[in-house]
């Protein structure tokens, strides 16, 4: 008769329970997907735990793993059991530690950091952490609360991003914006009402970009410390971005306004 295999270090989350912040313990991180486990397997800052992988998931990635961490081969449906019903892990679940997050004052004086004011939907911080990845963001900053935990579910959307751009949290928004401000960042919010086109600004680095939650925007103190603030045209019927598509954007425009100015 063969011997039960080890269980993960998370209990499998009760299928009638649809809500919550299940993720298993907070000293292990749950990460799955073909993009976002290949990226933790590649990133030699993330210590590994265990994987749990089907024969064709395990097969995507074993070449990245490079000898890291064998795999405990495991049928798709085993898998499932797992995780969230609405899970798409393609055949990968990774256990590890989560990532070391930066101190304020170790943010580097470079290039430009964004910063979240009260953005908390983990699918909308994933989505925006690609766009910070692709254009060469060197911090995400949020606060410890009014923000999502960097989960399966937002490391499954930022795809791979998650390895790529690192944190910074802090406890209170505007005291971090402080902090940067004196080491000599420019402060520049996003605000659909402001007078300033963010194509048109003359900007230079470092700088920090302060985008707000989808509908409400910026808080109204942390607009009141920001330097500028600036919004995106929209020459169409809509009037909004989601806040996801509004980073990207605000993104390319910055950097471009950047390159002019280098």
């Amino acid at each position: 008769m063969r011997s039960p295999s080890p269980r993960p270090a998370f209990r499998p989350k009760p299928r009638h329970v649809r809500h919550g912040s299940w993720e298993g313990r907070h000293d292990v991180q749950l990460i799955w997907g073909v993009h976002a486990v290949e990226a933790a397997l590649a990133n030699p800052a993330r210590r590994l735990r265990r994987i749990f992988a089907s024969e064709n998931g395990w097969h995507r990635v074993e070449a990245v793993a490079a000898g890291r961490i064998k795999p405990e081969i495991m049928r798709p449906q085993e898998i499932d059991r797992l995780l969230p019903a609405d899970a798409v892990h393609q055949g990968l679940l990774l256990e590890a530690d989560p990532l070391p997050v930066l101190d304020v004052e170790a943010v580097p004086e470079t290039g430009i950091v964004l910063a979240l004011d009260q953005v908390t939907d983990p699918h909308n911080v994933g989505a925006i952490l690609r766009s910070a990845a692709a254009f060469g963001v060197t911090t995400l900053m949020m606060t410890n609360r009014h923000s999502p935990e960097a989960t399966g579910v937002l490391a499954k959307a930022a795809s791979g991003a998650l390895e790529l751009v690192p944190f910074c949290l802090v406890r209170n928004l505007r005291q971090g914006l402080a902090s940067l401000a004196a080491r000599g960042f420019t402060r520049l919010g996003l605000d659909s009402d402001a007078e300033n086109d963010i194509t048109t600004l003359p900007l230079k680095a470092p700088l920090v970009l302060v985008l707000g939650a989808e509908g409400k925007g910026l808080r109204a103190g942390t607009s009141e410390d920001c330097d500028i603030l600036a919004r995106i045209a929209l020459p169409g019927k809509l009037t909004s971005l989601n806040v996801s598509n509004a980073a990207a954007v605000a993104l390319f425009a910055t950097h471009q306004r950047l390159a002019l100015s280098a």
